[in-house]
């Protein structure tokens, strides 16, 4: 039985992920670390976890010596040292925060104001979107797990960059997200009174994802992809969906353009592709590690539209971390996966 370990376990992520590796069939979670509760038993900060599990939260050393793959679910800045330490010691890392998700070393110092902490480190390792990166993923132990926002941009527009039919330059991304993407600490913009029976854009042109969803595309379209990106909060707890704009390079056939997509994705398992005339709605993901993408044309068909939508807090986050890890350890890449949204 693979022995599981997670660093940062008490954030919404971190618990997220015990949630389903207690699950999963295959693998044994060993130990969990957290700053903030260090020595609390996982259940007095989760109720959930009651009678589930006995584990106590302890320190990062710990939970790499017990573990076979640590997951680090921490905020940027933290995880390089902790990854260097698990890789020396021939374990497998699977990063859940932003440390290794760019490659470029300056524009990680101009978005994020830090230079990388282990340069060599980064050349060892594969960005996590299994759907793009699944040979390269199978021999590598240390994962970039991708961000949310970039996991429904990516997906949803992976099948028309690769094929080369829309233009390159100034793609929409209008973003809606719920408010676990934030986090679990407190913040005056996610305080109940505040998000509650409202709806707003935040950090309008400045998002730290816009790097990393340029960068990606850029690579799925072997030339320079610019985006304009706008993330807005939602009143609810979790799902993200994302409408992205694209003008095609000449004129194109919806139907053609769906087949297109359903062949494309016809051998990723967690990506559906709506039929024509339906809208992809956050509902049907909740809960699951699935990615729904609906496709649509505006009135005078020289602009696509492409609607993407995942649960954050699986697919954008822990799911997502889980299916890196049954690639790499070779098991059914839905292991511990086959999560079906609830109805209503």
């Amino acid at each position: 039985m693979t022995k599981i370990g997670i660093i940062g376990a008490t954030g919404y992520v971190g618990a997220e992920l015990l949630r389903l590796l207690l699950a999963h069939p295959n693998v044994e979670v060993s130990a969990l670390s957290s700053v903030s509760f260090e020595g609390q038993g996982i259940s007095d900060v989760y109720k959930t976890f009651f009678n589930k599990t006995n584990l106590v939260c302890g320190n990062a050393d710990e939970v790499i010596e017990k573990s076979d793959v640590i997951f680090t679910a921490l905020p940027h800045g933290l995880s390089e040292d902790i990854a260097k330490k698990a890789i020396d010691n021939n374990k497998i890392c699977i990063d859940m925060g932003a440390d290794f998700r760019l490659s470029d070393e300056s524009e990680y110092e101009t978005w994020y104001g830090k230079k990388f902490v282990q340069p060599e480190l980064h050349k060892k390792c594969i960005y996590g979107l299994p759907e793009l990166n699944k040979e390269k993923i199978k021999d590598c132990k240390l994962i970039a797990n991708p961000g949310c926002y970039p996991t429904t941009i990516n997906l949803g527009l992976m099948p028309l960059l690769k094929n080369s039919l829309i233009e390159t330059k100034n793609i929409i991304c209008d973003s809606k997200s719920g408010t676990t993407g934030s986090g679990r600490g407190l913040t005056l913009t996610t305080h109940f009174p505040e998000e509650n029976e409202t709806f707003a854009p935040y950090k309008v042109g400045t998002h730290r994802h816009t790097p990393e969803i340029e960068e990606i595309l850029s690579t799925i379209a072997d030339e320079k992809v610019t985006i304009t990106f706008t993330p807005h909060l939602l009143p609810i707890n979790r799902g993200i969906l994302s409408t992205i704009y694209s003008t095609p390079k000449k004129e194109i056939d919806l139907e053609e353009i769906h087949k297109l997509y359903i062949d494309f994705y016809k051998d990723m398992p967690f990506v559906n592709i709506l039929p024509l005339g339906e809208t992809a709605s956050i509902k049907n993901v909740r809960l699951s590690n699935d990615c729904f993408i609906s496709l649509h044309l505006n009135h005078r068909k020289d602009q696509i539209i492409v609607c993407s939508t995942i649960d954050n807090m699986i697919k954008g986050a822990a799911g997502q971390a889980i299916q890196n890890m049954n690639i790499i350890l070779g098991f059914d890449e839905t292991e511990g996966l086959n999560l079906i949204a609830p109805a209503f």
